[in-house]
This record gives C-alpha cells, sequence and structure tokens, in this order.
C-alpha cells in the first residue's frame, strides 16, 4: 500500500550544549564514545495514535477497527525496516470508555488487542480512571507494554503510582519516553476513584525527569507520550496547559518530540500557531513545531496511523517526512443515480484475520442484550459532542428530565461531558443508551432552600462553553449575565429564597467532578444508588415513542 509523504524543512536539532551529554551511554568513560557510529544517518520512525475509547470493533460503515490497524501497522513496519531502519508505536491514552462492548469487559478487548497491534508505550489517559483503580491495575497487567505517567502520584506516600519512563535502544540510540497525564483529571475524573491520587503539573514534572534521564540514563532522544491536550498557540480556555504549554516550559532542545491525545483532533498546521481548518483525511498534514519540539495527534478512535520519519546523525535529530494515514476512513459521494454512497477515500486495508478471530469473541458477548430495542423516536436526540457543550440539546435535557423525574425532583442539572453521544432517530437499543451514557454515574438529588440554589447556580450556570462542565438543565429557566444569573424560575414560578426545592445531578458532578461545588456532604443530598445509564433506559421505554420536540430547548436558559 502506498503512503504519501509530506517533506518538512524545519529541523529539531538538540542544543550543543547538549550533545555531550545526551549522546552518552550508561557511565561518564562512554560519553565520548557513544553506542551509534559518527556521520552515520539513522532512520527512527515514531508511528503513534490517541484516544481508542473502547472502538476496538469497526464502526458499522466498515470504518477503522483493530484489525485493519493491525494490517496498516505491519505493513508500515515491514517498509521502515525494508529502508533500514526501526520503529516505536505510542498511545496518547484515553483507552477506556466509549463503546458498551468494550465498557461491559472493562476494556480488556483493547488492551490485549494492543498487544497483537505491538504497542511499545503509551500514556495514561484521564478516562483510565472512570472504573475503580484496581480496574486499572488489572489493564495495566494485560497490557505487555508500560503504561506510563511521570505526574500521578499517591497522596498519603508521596510517591509516584505508575512508572514515569521507559527507556528503548534501537540501533544503538538510546530513546526515552515519557508518560504525562493532565491535571484536569482531578476535575475530570471520578471523584468517588481518584479521592487519594495527586495529578501534579505534568510540565514541572517533565523537566524533573528530563533533568534525572540526563543524569542517569543520558538517553540520545527524549519523546513525550502525553495525554494533556492541543490548544492552538496554547489557547486552552478553562482546560489545564496542554502540549504547546509544555512544549514551551521546558528548555529547547531537551524534548525533541510530543506524541498527544485529549483533545480529540488531527493536529495538522497552515502555519506558526494556525491550524489548518481545510484538513481532511488523506490530505497532507504538518504537525506542531513549539520551541524545538514536534507536536502529533492523530484525531481519535483509531481513524489514523500517524507516521513520524525521522533521521538521527551525530547526536541530531531531524523529521524529514509526517503522514497521518486514514485506517479505512470513509467519504459521501454522489452517484450517477443521484443518490450517496460512502466510498473508501484510500485503497481499502484488509483486516488482519488473526486479530478480528481474536476479537470477534469480545464482540458477540453480550450483542443479543445490547442490541435489544427498548423504544422509538421521531428524530435526532442530539449529543454530539461539538453541539451539547455549546448549547441546550433535546437529549441532553432528556436525560435531565428521565433523572428529575426518578427523583421527584424539582429540576435537574446534567452536565454535557456526561453525554458522550447522539441517538439518531428510529429504533433505540440498549446500546445506544450505554454509548451515551457510559461512565455508570448514580443519579442524586439534594434539597436546598432557595438562597442556596442561587449560589450553586450562579458556579454550575455559569460554566464556559466548550467544556463538559457546561450544563444542561431542565425543568428550570434563568437568565445568565456577566456571571450572574437572575430570573431564574423552577417549575414556571419566580425562585423563592426561603423555599426549599428538590434538583438531581449525576453523583460525578455532587462529589465536586468538572469543578462544580461538592454537596456529596449537604444534609439535604441522597444518593439514590440508581444508574444514570439504567434510569435513561426506562424512562425511553416508558415514554416511547419520544417526541424529540418535547424536549427541544424553548429559550428557558438565555445567555447575555
Amino acid at each position: 500500500m502506498e503512503t504519501m509523504k509530506q517533506r518538512l524543512f524545519a529541523k529539531t536539532a538538540l542544543s550543543a550544549a547538549l550533545l555531550a551529554v545526551l549522546s552518552g551511554c550508561a557511565s561518564k568513560a562512554d560519553i565520548a564514545s557513544p553506542a551509534w557510529d559518527a556521520d552515520k544517518t539513522y532512520k527512527i520512525t515514531i508511528l503513534h495514535t490517541n484516544d481508542h475509547h473502547g472502538r476496538f470493533w469497526q464502526n458499522k460503515n466498515g470504518e477503522y477497527g483493530m484489525a485493519a490497524r493491525k494490517t496498516l501497522l505491519d505493513e508500515l513496519r515491514t517498509e521502515v525496516q525494508a529502508e533500514g531502519g526501526t520503529a516505536l508505536l505510542l498511545s496518547g491514552g484515553d483507552i477506556n470508555t466509549g463503546v458498551p462492548e468494550s465498557d461491559l469487559q472493562d476494556a480488556e478487548p483493547d488492551f490485549k488487542g494492543m498487544n497483537m497491534l505491538g504497542y511499545d508505550a503509551m500514556a495514561l489517559g484521564n478516562h483510565e480512571f472512570d472504573n475503580p483503580l484496581e480496574v486499572l491495575r488489572k489493564q495495566e497487567a494485560w497490557a505487555e507494554f508500560p503504561m506510563l505517567s511521570a505526574n500521578i502520584y499517591d497522596k498519603e506516600t508521596g510517591k509516584r503510582l505508575f512508572q514515569p519512563y521507559q527507556i528503548f535502544e534501537q540501533q544503538g540510540i538510546k530513546i526515552a519516553v515519557i508518560g504525562l497525564t493532565t491535571e484536569d483529571t482531578a476535575k475530570i475524573g471520578n471523584p468517588e476513584y481518584i479521592s487519594g491520587i495527586d495529578f501534579r503539573d505534568p510540565k514541572s514534572e517533565a523537566k524533573k525527569i528530563i533533568a534525572e534521564l540526563k543524569e542517569t540514563e543520558k538517553p540520545d532522544v527524549i519523546i513525550a507520550a502525553t495525554h494533556m491536550g492541543h490548544y492552538e498557540n496554547g489557547n486552552r480556555g478553562v482546560n489545564a496547559p496542554g502540549d504547546v504549554a509544555l512544549a514551551r516550559y521546558v528548555d529547547e532542545g531537551d524534548l525533541d518530540m510530543i506524541v498527544g491525545g485529549h483533545s480529540q483532533e488531527p493536529v495538522c498546521m497552515e502555519g506558526p500557531n494556525m491550524y489548518n481548518k481545510n484538513f481532511n483525511p488523506g490530505d497532507a498534514c504538518q504537525p506542531d513545531q513549539q520551541n524545538g519540539t514536534w507536536i502529533v495527534q492523530a484525531h481519535e478512535w483509531g481513524k489514523y496511523v500517524g507516521r513520524a520519519d525521522f533521521e538521527f546523525q551525530n547526536g541530531e535529530l531531524e523529521m524529514v517526512s509526517y503522514n497521518l494515514i486514514p485506517v479505512n476512513l470513509k467519504k459521501k459521494v454522489k452517484m450517477p443515480d443521484g443518490s450517496k454512497k460512502r466510498v473508501f477515500i484510500q485503497d481499502e486495508i484488509t483486516e488482519d484475520q488473526d486479530v478480528l478471530s481474536f476479537l470477534t469473541p469480545y464482540q458477540e458477548k453480550g450483542q443479543d442484550q445490547l442490541n435489544i430495542k427498548i423504544a422509538k423516536s421521531n428524530g435526532k436526540l442530539e449529543g454530539d459532542r461539538n453541539v451539547v457543550r455549546f448549547k441546550q440539546t433535546n437529549l441532553g435535557r432528556l436525560i435531565a428530565a428521565s433523572h428529575m423525574q426518578r427523583a421527584k425532583a424539582d429540576f435537574a442539572v446534567m452536565n454535557s461531558g456526561g453525554v458522550r453521544d447522539s441517538i439518531e432517530a428510529g429504533d433505540i437499543t440498549y446500546k445506544d443508551v450505554l454509548t451515551v451514557q457510559p461512565f455508570g454515574n448514580i443519579v442524586t438529588y439534594t434539597d436546598m432552600t432557595g438562597a442556596e440554589v442561587l449560589d450553586y447556580l450562579n458556579v454550575v450556570a455559569t460554566k464556559p462553553v466548550d467544556s463538559g462542565a457546561y450544563a444542561q438543565f431542565y425543568g428550570i429557566s434563568m437568565v445568565v449575565e456577566k456571571g450572574k444569573v437572575h430570573d431564574v424560575k423552577i417549575g414556571a414560578k419566580a425562585l423563592d429564597l426561603n423555599t426549599t426545592y428538590r434538583f438531581t445531578i449525576p453523583s460525578f458532578n455532587a462529589a465536586g467532578g468538572d469543578g462544580y461545588p461538592k454537596i456529596a456532604g449537604h444534609a439535604g443530598y441522597i444518593n439514590t444508588g440508581f444508574v444514570d445509564a439504567e434510569v435513561l433506559k426506562e424512562f425511553l421505554q416508558a415514554n416511547s415513542p419520544i417526541d424529540v420536540n418535547a424536549y427541544a430547548p424553548k429559550g428557558e436558559i438565555v445567555y447575555k
């Protein structure tokens, strides 16, 4: 299979002052005699993916999937080897959460599938903490590769909870891969599972580790596998600092490459600090470069395999080409009869039969239960990430309504980050429900006075768009203006500061997730014990057929 390469002209070079250190091996006596040969050019290729989110199987249109990815990876490795080079395969994390078949099996097919695909290392993502820590430890045991993070500590002991880095030696070249995880995990992770974990500043931890590596391992190349997010020109909004901030924070020449994840996008630049907003699958892609560090990210779900080809000579590393290779992605084309058909953007990649055979039992497990039709609707229930995190939607409101009804509450608050997908018009299955609500949060309610409610809304209703904290509401109306709320009405009646009201919130947010006020200790707080997905399932069943227009926003929440 032919792959497209884009020639890049920028050069990533280690500073002269560092060469004496970085070109060394294990001891001071060996510094003058590195394991690689002077004046010889070595070829090193970094392959990468990120934000897998349970997509071990191809989607309904036959796109991506681990079996096809295996075939592509084998072809790329064969090509690299034929050119005299070696390759590393890295992941930017978030293997967990997103597809019921994976979620119900603790991502066992995903981690064991990654073994078959030959991953060398991964960064721990925030969604690796969606489950109790013992589940993550089980996943570590399944994985035949290191799961890295240098900035995650045990609060009680002050010691790191995970392996901070891994050293690889290829062709006599020492490559250090450091793992880093967004400190936002403390805010967006499930508080019930991470209360004893300290997510420290990954930038300062990276600087610390790099200094340690120079003293101990003396690597020739340093790569950070991160789950921190890429934000154009470092404009991160409410998010924790990402890859651009990291690259700018370390000393120039200290970090050769960042293999990222978390923001779930193809990092393709049009110019310095400018995204290529017109990038389409199959197009040339130039990664970002900040402070001498290349930054890459391969969108999400295994839709692409990123390939970065480097040449190493005399202690200097130069990127010579980069490509984002689509994995059986398709586009719609108009046929002569006027109909539209999905066709492969590039040549179809055949699925590896060994991987397919291994994954098939996992895919089939529980299908009878997952594909049970529980309801139907007359239109799309909108939960797309780029919509539900920006405005009120019928699905966000419907989920809130289901919680409100179960708790016999006066109104409901639902974080948009807990709405993971849309539900298309027509038949609705249990699988659809679990895809939309994969986290297993519990419906909670709290009784508060109107004065307390107003204080709460002044925090929650003012959360910014483009974040999972942005709130969906049901049973309440208000105006949000200049960081405050006013004209609040509950059940069409003006808020009375002395009346007691009941509202629902997912247990994740009640425990302080997404930066919401922690109310789990409030005197009026009750954990109902009802799992959100089951509540949504029963609500859909009871109200089928669903009229999506009945849940459409009608100006209840006004932002000025």
